[in-house]
């Protein structure tokens, strides 16, 4: 007779049910597992034994089998000790066969019976509510997977409050979910002095999700105005707090138990690594740009990131997704996120100063921003130039809008774009738009198009940038509560574009 238990393997988000069987046979007495486990998993037997000493209950003299099916799917992580104890319980009529079969189950077991947290939870109650089942983890992982909320889920400290559980002895309440993972306090956008234009090229990117790069001689502010950025965008989602919540979760970041309402702002340093960014390594977990996903990434000192590591964002920018493919794992993770970048323009940082501007200025500045491929600063739609703020400046009190102010018109110019793409699955905001669905979203006016034409012409307007103008026209007509997209919507999208170097 075969007992078994349920857990979950993990391909990138998402969590495959994965059988956990156990035969105990004559033969030599042995604990084995099998069904390709790694050596997290292997160890389990150790961790196991001792648990099930602590709860006075001994092996049998006998030959256990664990087998992990299906046996091609890698299975890896400490989780899998909790449904391998139930597994060999139920084998040992410890706790019901049915019971066992009923469950899924994830988390690691110390040497004395206590749970320890492990990560993935919420993507595990997914599983377990799509295949029908109950699902038991320890109590902060039970707090985060609450939230599925179309599936029992108990939160057990100890491997024997689970045995309780299962023979009816002790039921286990079934986990709430716990407050909200509540983000870092965001400083108001009308802390930054002057940079008017800049804030307005703020506003238009997060209100049409447009990726922005901002250009300045050091102390300009462009690191304090790329901080306050996610604090003029609106609040995730239902099904954007998921997506978010699910890679944050299999990457071991929702430790405290509450999911993700606020917008993700990650700001990797200029020495990540192509693993560290884009994903991989051992276990192939998300990177950086999924992380950001629904939110921010913000990468500062751009030109000083590795080339060979910035052009891994040229794929992902336009397609939304990244694939990290490995010897044994091919994985997929979602990244919509709006990419703001930061540079000095030149190393030295002040090529527009001649009084301190280096011997090599100007050839200092295009080789420094010639660091940065120009495929890649083709597909930032707004180029935005931040000058210094003069010191008569600095010291005139705070006059410009609070980003609560800001932030209503974003949501407004959002709420619009909701109720465009409702009958769309794949875009949600104009920087998204392409093919037939731009050309009828973006259609400008008779003397928008003659603007157009005549800067496709002077400047060699490539099909790429002619499609990112008409976005950012467009989201400035959300803005601007216009139906149509007008010439001076289409003007300032324009300008935007032709900041930098004049070049399109």
């Amino acid at each position: 007779m075969v007992s078994t238990a349920y857990s979950v393997a993990f391909e990138g988000v998402e969590a495959r049910l994965v059988e956990v069987q156990c035969a105990a046979t004559a033969g030599l007495p042995s604990f084995s597992i099998v069904g390709l486990p790694d050596k997290a998993v292997s160890e389990a037997r150790d961790r196991i034994r001792a648990a099930l000493e602590a709860m006075a209950i001994a092996l049998p003299s006998q030959r256990i089998t664990i087998n992990l099916s299906p046996a091609d799917l890698p299975k890896e992580g400490s989780h899998f000790d909790l449904p391998i104890a139930i597994a060999l319980l139920a084998e040992l009529d410890v706790i019901p066969r049915d019971k066992a079969s009923e469950t899924v189950a994830m988390g690691e077991m110390s040497l004395d019976g206590k749970l320890v947290h492990v990560t993935g939870a919420l993507p595990a109650a997914l599983a377990a509510s799509e295949d029908d089942r109950m699902l038991i983890c320890p109590p902060v992982a039970a707090t985060e997977a609450a939230w599925v909320g179309s599936t029992a889920v108990f939160g057990a400290a100890t491997l024997y409050e689970v045995v309780q559980h299962l023979n009816g002895k002790a039921p286990l309440p079934p986990a709430t979910p716990k407050a909200t993972r509540s983000g870092p306090k965001i400083d108001d956008l009308r802390d930054v002095k002057g940079q008017e234009r800049a804030k307005r090229a703020l506003e238009i990117a997060a209100a049409g999700r447009h990726h922005l790069f901002l250009l300045g001689p050091p102390g300009s502010g462009k690191s304090m105005l790329a901080s306050r950025i996610t604090g003029i965008m609106p609040e995730l989602s239902p099904t954007e707090a998921l997506e978010t919540s699910m890679i944050h979760s299999v990457a071991g970041a929702l430790d405290d138990g509450g999911i993700c309402l606020s917008r993700p702002f990650r700001s990797p340093h200029h020495t990540a690594s192509r693993a560290a960014l884009i994903g991989g390594g051992q276990g192939a977990k998300p990177g950086e740009v999924s992380l950001a996903h629904n939110g921010v990434l913000f990468l500062d000192e751009f030109p000083e990131f590795p080339r060979t590591v910035l052009d891994t964002l040229r794929q992902p920018i336009e397609s939304g997704e990244v694939h990290v493919a490995r010897a044994n794992a091919h994985i997929r993770y979602p990244c919509r996120f709006m990419l703001v970048a930061a540079a000095n323009p030149c190393r030295c940082g002040h090529l527009a100063d001649s009084a301190r501007a280096c011997s090599r200025a100007p050839n200092c500045g295009t080789d420094y921003l010639g660091r940065i491929s120009g495929p890649l600063m083709d597909r930032f739609d707004l180029r935005i130039e931040v000058p210094p703020v003069s010191f008569n400046d600095l010291d005139l009190p705070a006059n410009g809008e609070h980003s609560h102010e800001i932030a209503q018109r974003v949501s407004a110019a959002r709420a619009v774009q909701t109720k465009r793409f409702a009958d769309l699955e794949n875009i949600r905001t104009n920087s998204e738009a392409e093919g037939a669905v731009l050309e009828q979203i973006a259609e400008p006016d008779a003397e928008g198009r003659n603007l157009i034409l005549r800067v496709a012409e002077k400047f060699g307007l490539t099909a790429r940038g002619y499609h990112r103008i008409l976005r950012v026209a467009r989201t400035i007509a959300d803005l601007d509560r216009s139906q149509d997209i007008r010439y001076p919507h289409l003007a300032e999208a324009v300008s935007y574009r032709l900041t930098l170097s004049k070049e399109v």
